[in-house]
């Protein structure tokens, strides 16, 4: 009975092996097509998604207490985010409890060798907000929803914390939210 016991347990086992794999493929074909999906609440991850803890981590900094910054269009496809890119990375959310999630932030200046400057993007509409700024659409959205900018809010952002270079946005663009970010900041836009 013992062996005729073990043979049951380790069919059992296959078809348990089968099923959570066949779930797996399927599941992951979908995600693939959207991306890497931010870690649900309360839930464990094997890899941190980049960006989120440690050094590396994306922070909001008041950008009224920056003084002095460059927004400049340097745009180079190089893996490194520089001003002028939509980049996709951790993003904190506005109430500062350590949750966050995955979403692309316009890069428009250096800070350090290690960290960048952004803003962040959102594809939920701002018309009339101004504190937003509409971009319209671009490919670094892969639903093609027009994004707006957010102008009101900074970070900083680690070279190691960016998951993906996304889109270079065009020099017009950029231009026009380095004018709004000059007037509202101070700060000095470089052409």
């Amino acid at each position: 009975m013992t062996t005729n016991g073990n043979g049951i347990l380790s069919a059992l086992f296959a078809v348990v092996t089968a099923i959570a794999k066949a779930f797996t493929s399927s599941s992951t074909r979908g995600a693939a097509a959207r991306g890497p999906a931010a870690p649900a609440v309360g839930t464990a991850t094997l890899e941190p998604t980049p960006g989120h803890g440690g050094a590396t981590e994306t922070i909001e900094l008041d950008p009224r207490s920056v003084r002095g910054l460059r927004v400049s269009y340097a745009p180079q496809r190089d893996g490194a985010p520089d001003a002028g890119e939509i980049v996709w990375t951790w993003v904190p959310y506005a109430e500062r409890d350590g949750r966050g999630k995955d979403r692309p932030v316009l890069v428009i200046a250096t800070q350090s060798a290690e960290r960048v400057y952004a803003v962040k993007l959102t594809s939920k509409s701002h018309d009339g907000d101004r504190d937003f700024l509409s971009l319209g659409s671009g490919p670094w959205d892969g639903q093609g929803r027009e994004s707006w900018v957010d102008i009101d809010q900074l970070y900083s952002v680690h070279v190691s914390g960016v998951r993906r270079e996304a889109a270079a946005l065009d020099r017009g663009r950029f231009e026009r939210v380095a004018s709004v970010l000059e007037r509202r900041f101070g700060w000095t836009a470089v052409a």
